[in-house]
């Protein structure tokens, strides 16, 4: 009986762009430990990042390879296509407050970015399926829905919204230039389902946190604050605190990209909202206050000026990607931020992993 050779597609990486980034690190965790080989693909631009790097290929060794690389690099990128059975477009500029600092990079990298990577797999025409990561910064600030201040946090006059959150059919409306570059990056994913055949689909993410984040002040604001408290600094709010978000715990996040790609061909063209929703709804306040538990002691607040583009409240509604890939429930996110507080704590003293010793850590309270 003549054997059956390996399937060469099988045999190819999945190709993570911006893959050291908080996110895009546990989808390469969680795909090496399911046993694929993972090819990552960034920049290296952002504190950390390095960390996350040599954290993924100490702990999964053979599995993890990587290029240094920009997303502006069509002749690389589209080498590191070739190479790729499945792609996860993680690689973006991701502040709105840089966006407004350099509008010009902020559209190379997210949109032209985008463009560089969706030809390359246009071109290529083996049908390896994308999942981009969007943000629900595509729907602007919502100011045609009016909210009122209830028990501390702002809450939606309208019954359904205030119920079920923002769901796909909400029109989009692009605010800043990072919600026009991030927008027209998922509605070019969505458009080349549709005129190319390509297999990809959208995730439009809410307020994702977790391990391995270390954010800083414009992005990753839950393990901001955790890091200002941590290391007994004040926190700063924009507005008046009682803005809400639905936050949504990273292992809730990779799962739902895992089964986009395993269920590509039920969800090309399509985009879905990916958030904590209703059940995971909090106020920056309330927030702050369960992290004051958390430590046993006072977190020094501080106030300043609305920023640009601001919602008052964002909660996504997740019925769609919960019925299209049959998701888990949430993380409560007392759990998630307990769990959060307890990986940045071990992670200043070393003990979690050596590659975030002091001069990890540091660099991210640096960059806060």
């Amino acid at each position: 009986m003549r054997r059956m050779s390996p399937d060469p597609i099988e045999g190819r990486p999945v190709l993570i762009t911006g893959g050291a980034g908080f996110i895009g690190c546990n989808i390469a965790d969680r795909l090496a430990e399911e046993g694929h080989q993972v090819l990552i693909y960034d920049a290296m631009s952002r504190p950390g990042v390095e960390n996350n790097l040599a954290w993924l290929k100490e702990r999964h060794h053979g599995r993890i390879t990587s290029i240094v690389a920009d997303v502006r690099d069509e002749d690389e990128l589209v080498r590191a296509v070739r190479e790729a059975k499945a792609v996860f477009h993680m690689a973006a500029q991701v502040a709105v407050t840089t966006s407004m600092i350099d509008p010009r990079e902020d559209f190379e990298i997210n949109l032209k970015g985008t463009i560089n990577l969706l030809d390359a797999l246009r071109l290529e025409g083996n049908g390896t399926p994308v999942v981009f990561a969007s943000t629900n910064k595509v729907y602007g600030d919502l100011s045609d829905l009016r909210f009122r201040l209830e028990d501390r946090k702002y809450v939606p006059n309208d019954l359904f919204v205030a119920s079920a959150g923002i769901n796909e059919e909400r029109p989009l409306d692009f605010h800043t230039p990072y919600g026009c570059s991030k927008g027209a990056a998922d509605q070019y994913v969505l458009d080349y389902a549709r005129s190319f055949g390509l297999r990809s689909a959208v995730i439009r993410m809410s307020c994702i946190y977790g391990v391995r984040q270390m954010g800083t002040e414009d992005q990753g604001w839950v393990a901001h604050f955790l890091i200002r408290a941590l290391g007994g600094q004040p926190i700063t709010l924009y507005g008046d605190g009682y803005q809400v978000r639905d936050i949504l715990d990273v292992s809730n996040a990779v799962e739902a990209y895992l089964r986009a790609w395993k269920k590509i061909d039920l969800v090309r063209g399509r985009a879905f909202n990916l958030g904590g929703g209703p059940a995971n709804a909090v106020s920056l306040r309330e927030l702050i206050a369960h992290m004051a538990e958390l430590l046993g002691r006072e977190i020094d607040i501080r106030f300043s000026d609305w920023r640009a583009g601001d919602q008052l409240h964002f909660v996504a509604d997740t019925k769609a990607i919960r019925d299209a890939l049959d998701l888990s429930p949430a993380v409560p996110w007392k759990e998630g931020v307990a769990g959060l507080a307890d990986w940045l704590r071990e992670s200043r003293s070393g003990r979690s992993d050596p590659t975030l010793r002091e001069n990890g850590f540091a660099s991210a309270r640096a960059a806060s």
